[in-house]
């Protein structure tokens, strides 16, 4: 079935707007396309994180790492394949967990946690970069924080619904000392690989399909995006940066505790 070429456009403009998200602070971007597709294009609230799981099984957002690469900002391969390892592990057992835990105190909770972060995040003293290819990380450290971090960041995605790189970038960079671009650039190569598929597959059979003409107009319009937003993020100064960024962890935090599930 073709799609319209409206609900086309409302495709590309709604992963532009992820993808933009995505590049300038090194989150998923789904806290904006889901809402989008639903608002634009109808789509109920199942069959929107379906399409925006499905839109992030390429790795669109590899225009922005890429981005990020070639203004020199360096991150570690074994410590996104940690991040990676732990996540997957927290997700799951945050699902579990989400429908023992009533939906206030859920989002009170996540809003409360947020905050924390932000003033964490904006009080933060900003470091200078590393190069990781001379100076890696030691086994020590890739498990002591680097673990646990992913763990959380897992833990709250299958608590909430949300992306848990909102969680991660902040203790990439208080734990391991990460500049805010580093941090940025670690959380972007996690949504590399196609860790939403099993997700995808779950949301396909439930709804009969899902609007794939749509979903790939999101994903050319996330890479898109994610290489604008990059282009941003790796032009503002590592401190004015951290401060936008602790500045949109507020936002998200008033938006958790405005909405209504």
């Amino acid at each position: 079935m073709i799609a319209p070429s409206n609900h086309l456009w409302a495709g590309l403009g709604t992963g532009l707007s992820g993808g933009l998200l995505a590049g300038l602070f090194g989150v998923g971007g789904g806290i904006v396309m889901v809402p989008l597709l639903g608002l634009f294009l109808g789509l109920d609230q199942h069959r929107a994180q379906g399409a925006t799981l499905a839109a992030m099984l390429l790795p669109t957002g590899l225009p922005a790492v890429l981005q990020y690469h070639r203004r020199g900002v360096r991150s570690s391969l074994p410590l996104v394949g940690v991040l990676v390892l732990a996540f997957l592990f927290g997700i799951t057992g945050g699902a579990l967990v989400a429908n023992l835990i009533s939906s206030a105190a859920l989002r009170w909770g996540y809003a409360g946690f947020l905050v924390y972060l932000a003033v964490r995040t904006f009080l933060r003293q900003e470091v200078s970069p590393v190069d990781r290819g001379a100076t890696p990380f030691d086994r020590t450290e890739l498990w002591t924080w680097g673990l646990p971090s992913g763990l959380l960041a897992g833990v709250v995605s299958g608590l909430t619904g949300l992306g848990g790189a909102m969680v991660v970038i902040p203790l990439l960079a208080s734990k391991l000392r990460m500049t805010q671009h580093e941090a940025q650039l670690t959380s972007l190569m996690m949504l590399l690989p196609p860790i939403g598929l099993p997700g995808v597959y779950v949301y396909a059979k439930a709804q009969g399909g899902l609007p794939w003409p749509i979903i790939g107009t999101v994903a050319v319009g996330f890479a898109a995006g994610s290489f604008v937003g990059a282009h941003w993020a790796t032009r503002t100064q590592g401190g004015r940066l951290k401060q936008v960024y602790a500045g949109f962890v507020l936002l998200m935090a008033l938006l958790v505790l405005v909405h209504r599930s």
